[in-house]
């Protein structure tokens, strides 16, 4: 493992960081364009319910033929555009929970490059450290092989006897 690969691992994880923004982003817009049509179907439900409450004035009022037939009509219309308004709430809602599933992919390749980085950084540092480990084995033993085997051959005095103390 070289710092080479660590270097190739973090542009990896600023690529995966780059699409999980981009995923996030995306999750942001679909929640924003679900709210939206919640708001315009409110909008129509509330149109819907006041249309109701002017015609059944109106209707108790006077009321020909022709009205009720233009009430029924448009009311049908209201009923379709409500309809079709929760069929695009729901297409919304499709596409908010792809978004957010991609999102958690995301993050979970983001992570998962984290942890690999982690992961190489110790191994390296392990290596390194046996490798330092090594290097002061080895100058303790060329040490030990260079200075005399023993601290009383130092000791004899130049006749061959220790001195006595």
């Amino acid at each position: 493992m070289s710092q080479s690969s660590i270097q190739t691992l973090n542009t990896v994880l600023d690529q995966a960081q780059t699409e999980r923004d981009h995923a996030v982003r995306n999750w942001q817009q679909a929640q924003d364009e679900r709210n939206a049509a919640q708001v315009v179907a409110q909008q129509l439900a509330d149109y819907r319910r006041d249309y109701l409450q002017r015609w059944h004035s109106q209707f108790a009022r006077q009321g020909t033929m022709d009205i009720v037939m233009c009430y029924q009509n448009f009311g049908s219309r209201l009923d379709e555009a409500i309809s079709h308004q929760q069929a695009q709430i729901e297409q919304c809602q499709r596409r908010v929970d792809e978004r957010l599933n991609e999102l958690r992919e995301r993050e979970m390749r983001v992570s998962s490059v984290r942890k690999l980085i982690e992961r190489r950084g110790l191994e390296m540092a392990r290596v390194a450290l046996r490798q330092e480990q090594k290097v002061t084995d080895e100058q303790a033993a060329r040490s030990s092989w260079a200075s005399p085997t023993s601290n009383a051959t130092s000791a004899i005095s130049g006749n061959g006897v220790a001195p006595i103390r």
